[in-house]
C-alpha cells in the first residue's frame, strides 16, 4: 500500500490497513510500503509513526514506485485527479477520499479514466458503513417500512461556529466549503438509502463572511429540497456552523408502513417504527447494534458494546482489498462519487438561479 497524505485521514487509513487483516482475515494482507507528504520531514515523521517501510515528498514518486501495488489518496482535493490518473495509467487500484475531485470536471475525468483503464476504484464514504446504517439500508431494501415517501438528512458540525475562529485552508476554495466537505457524506447516504435524485432546489450561504480580517471564500451552510427518481420527497441541511452539533450526520426515512431514524452521535443505535399492533403500543423502538448486524461481529462479540469511527475506515479497507482480490469493483466506486458531485453541482446551479434544477447524469 502507498498512501498519499499522512494527516488526519492518512493516519486513519494507515491504522486501517495495519488492522484489517486481523479483523476480517482478508485474503490479501496489506503492507505499508510508502507514505508521501508535502515535505520530506513530514513524510519521514509519518513513516516512523505509522510503520511504513519508506517515505517520499513527491506523490508521483510513490505512485510510480514498482513496490507500491495499490494507492490510497488522502491528500487535498487538488491532488486527486492527477494522482488517480497516473495510478490508472500504470494499472494500479485507487482508493480516493471524498470529494472525488476539486471540481465536477475532475470527478468526470477521474471516473472516465478508471473506466477506460478498467482499474479497481473506490471513493471514501465511511459513515454509511456503520452497522446501523448498513442495517437501515437492508430494512429499506426489504421494504420493511413499505414505500419510502420522505427523507430528511443532515450533516451538521460546529467546528467553525465561533466567528472568532481564524481563517484557514477550510475557509478557502469551493471544495473545502460545506458543499465540498460535509454535504457529500449526506448526499451519498440519501443515494444509498433512497436512490437517485432527479432535481433539487438549494440555498447556499456564508454566515461568517470574514475571519480575522481575511475574507471567507466558501460556504458555511446550505439547505436543499430534493425529489428522488422514485417520487419520494426529501430535504437536506449541511452546516459547519451548527452550534452544539459535533457529528450531526443524521437522517429520517418515512415509509407507508413504518419509519427509521438515525443519528451518528449515537452511531450504535437505530430507531425503527412499524405501523403494526395495537395503537396504544406503537412507537419508535431503539435497536442496539450487535453481532447480528452487518460488519459488527469482527470487532466485538457483545451486543450494545459498539463500534467507532476507526472501525468504519477498517470496513472500507476490507472492501477495497476484496475488490482487488476479486478484480471486481465494490460500492462505492468513482461513478458513485461522481453521482454525489452531480447533485452538488445541481445544488450550486439552483442556488445561483433560484429555481428547481435537474441533476445531470453522465
Amino acid at each position: 500500500m502507498g498512501i498519499i497524505g499522512g494527516g488526519y485521514m492518512g493516519k486513519a487509513h494507515a491504522v486501517a490497513y495495519s488492522a484489517v487483516g486481523a479483523v476480517f482475515n482478508t485474503r490479501l494482507r496489506p503492507r505499508l510500503e510508502m507514505v508521501a507528504a508535502s515535505t520530506r520531514a513530514s513524510a519521514d515523521r509519518y513513516c516512523a509513526e505509522f510503520g511504513f517501510a519508506r517515505a517520499a515528498d513527491d506523490w508521483a514518486q510513490l505512485v510510480r514506485d514498482p513496490r507500491v501495488e495499490a494507492v490510497v489518496i488522502a491528500a487535498p482535493q487538488a491532488t486527486h485527479r492527477a494522482a488517480a490518473e497516473l495510478a490508472f495509467s500504470l494499472g494500479k487500484p485507487v482508493f480516493c477520499e471524498k470529494p472525488l475531485g476539486a471540481s465536477i470536471e475532475d470527478a468526470r475525468a477521474m471516473t472516465a479514466s478508471a473506466a477506460a483503464r478498467k482499474c479497481i476504484n473506490m471513493v471514501g464514504f465511511n459513515y454509511i458503513r456503520t452497522p446501523a446504517s448498513q442495517y437501515a439500508r437492508k430494512l429499506i431494501s426489504d421494504r420493511v417500512i413499505g414505500d419510502v415517501t420522505w427523507f430528511r438528512g443532515e450533516h451538521t458540525e460546529d467546528f467553525l461556529a465561533d466567528a472568532d475562529t481564524p481563517a484557514s485552508w477550510r475557509t478557502k476554495g469551493d471544495s473545502n466549503g460545506t458543499m465540498g466537505d460535509l454535504a457529500p457524506h449526506m448526499i451519498n447516504a440519501a443515494l444509498a438509502l433512497i436512490g437517485p435524485i432527479s432535481s433539487v432546489m438549494a440555498q447556499i450561504e456564508t454566515v461568517h463572511k470574514s475571519r480575522g480580517g481575511e475574507p471567507v471564500t466558501n460556504d458555511d451552510h446550505a439547505q436543499m429540497m430534493c425529489r428522488f427518481d422514485s417520487g419520494a420527497m426529501g430535504h437536506m441541511f449541511f452546516s459547519r456552523v451548527g452550534t452544539g452539533r459535533k457529528m450531526g450526520y443524521a437522517y429520517e426515512v418515512t415509509g407507508t408502513k413504518g419509519a427509521i431514524r438515525f443519528d451518528q452521535e449515537d452511531q450504535n443505535a437505530l430507531w425503527l417504527y412499524k405501523a403494526e399492533g395495537p395503537e396504544a403500543e406503537r412507537g419508535f423502538r431503539k435497536i442496539l447494534t450487535g453481532p447480528a448486524h452487518p460488519d459488527y461481529a469482527p470487532f466485538c462479540q457483545g451486543p450494545g458494546h459498539g463500534t467507532g469511527y476507526q472501525d468504519q475506515i477498517i470496513i472500507e479497507a476490507r472492501d477495497f482489498l476484496e475488490a482487488i482480490a476479486d478484480d471486481q469493483n465494490r460500492w462505492p466506486t468513482f461513478a458513485d462519487g461522481l453521482a454525489v458531485s452531480q447533485v452538488v453541482e445541481a445544488a450550486r446551479t439552483s442556488n445561483s438561479a433560484g429555481v428547481w434544477t435537474p441533476v445531470q447524469g453522465d
